[in-house]
């Protein structure tokens, strides 16, 4: 490459074919994990769109091929606008930046790199020794938040982890007596529904795997996709922290087609056709640290949590939760109700939790409220 090669700045038009793409990326939303999700749009010397496609399946096309394919000859000395850096290495489909060279485009527009250490910067500098000008970060920001797991995997080794709560205005899950179907109405429920599809895993404890019997499925009948990519929905895996092996084997999580994984402190589970992880413990409890390595080795990007006030605040004093979405009713459920969380008794603020509001939204009668966690 030529050492004084410099590439222009983006134009106005770089912005929005990259927002083009950018929208066209997050068709796969629900199904690419435990791959990124990228879209790529091939724009001509006209301003033209010649090829569009987008990241449907992991062992699938990248979106690269879907746009070239559909470009053919078209795509020599056009644009290709990429939401990831495109990847150089063989896995189990070939490099997209050999594909681009191949296919001679003039420029690539790349939104942000590629985050896995490994590999970041190869495809950008493969393009350029090919003669390709490639201008980079170009709405990196909103490319990075379509990816966050994918990102916080490579980077750190662990998930992006949120946990989901549904409570009342004075902040309770359920009445004193354990009732809580429903709090909210059945517009958040298909929101969380949706919330579901979009994660590789669902967390929950023993607990609530116990107390309520859950699926924790996506149901398409309640989340009402307009614009899910397969025929087939794909079904998160549930993971039930189940300490030392004391859920009996007739519940829900465990007889149906879906993979469940129960967690625990000991190697065999009591249902040999349920899948163990084991994980250390720590003070008479599943290591929640330990426990996100692993699900980062399992390639999980991205954890929803749905579980009890216990595992909840466990996980938020263990430094493991990132976001918070939190469901208010507008209904009291009284002091004598059962709170959202189970923290310990601060004596000052400053030991308190600190959130961002980060999204506020009304759904149907309820009110979404999404938190980032400060990281201290």
């Amino acid at each position: 490459m030529n050492p004084s090669y410099s590439p222009r700045p983006a134009n106005v038009e770089d912005y929005e074919w990259m927002a083009a793409a950018l929208k066209l990326a997050k068709r796969g939303q629900y199904t690419t994990s435990p791959n990124p999700r990228v879209g790529c749009i091939i724009v001509d010397k006209h301003n033209n769109i010649v090829g569009q496609g987008f990241h449907v399946q992991a062992g699938t096309p990248h979106a690269e091929v879907h746009a070239l394919r559909e470009a053919g000859a078209r795509a020599q000395g056009a644009t290709a606008y990429v939401t990831l850096e495109p990847c150089s290495h063989h896995g189990r489909t070939p490099p997209c930046a050999e594909a681009l060279v191949a296919a001679k485009v003039r420029r690539v527009v790349v939104a942000m790199t590629d985050p896995n250490p490994q590999v970041s910067g190869r495809g950008i500098r493969g393009l350029e020794q090919a003669g390709i000008e490639v201008i980079t970060d170009v709405m990196a920001a909103e490319a990075s938040r379509l990816n966050r797991g994918f990102i916080k995997r490579m980077v750190a080794g662990k998930p992006w982890v949120t946990v989901k709560l549904a409570t009342s205005i004075d902040g309770k899950i359920a009445l004193r007596n354990g009732v809580s179907q429903w709090i909210t109405g059945a517009q958040a429920r298909r929101d969380v529904q949706q919330h579901r599809a979009q994660s590789c895993a669902i967390l929950t404890g023993s607990g609530t795997a116990l107390a309520d019997n859950p699926s924790l499925l996506v149901r398409a009948e309640e989340a009402r996709f307009t614009d899910y990519p397969l025929d087939a929905i794909r079904q998160p895996v549930r993971l039930v922290l189940d300490s030392h092996n004391r859920l009996p084997s007739d519940l829900a999580l465990f007889n149906d087609s879906e993979a469940t994984i129960r967690v625990t402190g000991q190697l065999q589970g009591p249902d040999s056709s349920t899948p163990v992880m084991s994980v250390a413990m720590k003070n008479g409890h599943i290591d929640l640290n330990a426990l996100c390595v692993k699900l980062g080795q399992a390639q999980f990007n991205e954890v929803w949590v749905e579980a009890g006030p216990e595992l909840a605040g466990a996980m938020l004093q263990a430094g493991e939760v990132d976001e918070l979405i939190v469901y208010q009713a507008a209904r009291m459920l009284g002091d004598k109700g059962r709170s959202m969380m189970t923290l310990p008794d601060y004596t000052r603020l400053e030991s308190a939790p600190s959130l961002s509001l980060t999204d506020l939204r009304q759904v149907g009668d309820d009110v979404k409220m999404t938190y980032t966690v400060s990281k201290t």
